[in-house]
């Protein structure tokens, strides 16, 4: 039989063990006991964050993918009605029709799926999740270099780096240390209907392909020269910077003037 210590590296598993870092978690993930009436924890493991999100929930499903750690979760909050413990795959779940959150420690390897996930769910208000401090820092333009899901994604959602969590509050200790990712869908997007956001869509994706050497010069392959020039005069971009500098307040006045 594995040793728990194995298991948990098999799945990816680096447990939060820092009882004050788990209550500012579960703050930023509901700082409105009231809000929201329904909150989706991914990766439970053992609890730690479970509890204090219990506290800050109305109704919370705790999802947990190692069988072995659900009975203690039962366990645990079994005196708790509005925690249900959900044994599976997070992945796997239906998203709810009805307007929910999303918090956890997630898995560093399954981040990119997991926020895949909640992207595509239409009821999704916010999600706080503690992942690899790179990925988000690379999500939120903390090295002043912005990524192309972040830029597709931002009419319709805003991406913050909530803090930092030092390695040795998880066990075992990742090998890095980890961030606290916030997505937060707007109340009303940026951009509106069917042909903004396919003419976003394509802006970015041509923005993003390399082609040409550069964004002004991928740009032009769309787009007239002098039509280019006057977006980048207006965005205040210079002809030369590269496409990850430009943030996402600048790509919405790109857009404005290539698309008017």
């Amino acid at each position: 039989m594995a040793r728990p210590t194995q298991r948990a590296r098999t799945l990816s598993q680096n447990f939060l063990a820092d009882r004050a870092t788990a209550e500012h978690v579960a703050r930023l993930a509901a700082p409105d006991r009231r809000n929201p009436p329904l909150l989706l924890e991914v990766g439970a493991g053992n609890g730690a964050l479970t509890e204090p999100l219990a506290r800050r929930s109305r109704e919370l499903h705790a999802y947990e993918i190692d069988p072995r750690l659900v009975p203690g979760l039962r366990a645990r909050f079994a005196r708790t009605p509005h925690v249900h413990v959900v044994a599976g795959d997070f992945l796997a779940a239906r998203p709810p029709r009805t307007p929910f959150s999303v918090a956890g420690n997630v898995p560093f390897s399954r981040t990119a799926d997991i926020v895949d996930w909640c992207l595509s769910a239409p009821g999704l208000t916010d999600a706080t999740l503690l992942t690899q401090l790179e990925y988000a820092r690379k999500r939120t333009g903390d090295y002043g270099r912005w990524s192309l899901l972040t830029v597709l994604t931002w009419p319709r959602h805003e991406w913050r780096l909530l803090g930092r969590v030092g390695r040795h509050r998880f066990r075992p200790a990742p090998r890095v240390d980890a961030g606290i990712l916030r997505i937060q869908r707007r109340p009303a997007p940026l951009l509106t209907g069917t042909g903004p956001r396919r003419t976003w869509s394509d802006l970015v994706e041509l923005g993003f392909s390399g082609v040409g050497g550069s964004l002004h010069a991928s740009l032009r392959r769309a787009h007239p020269r002098r039509r280019v020039d006057a977006a980048f005069r207006a965005a205040r971009l210079d002809p030369g910077v590269l496409v990850g500098e430009v943030a996402p307040d600048r790509w919405l006045r790109l857009h404005e003037e290539l698309t008017a």
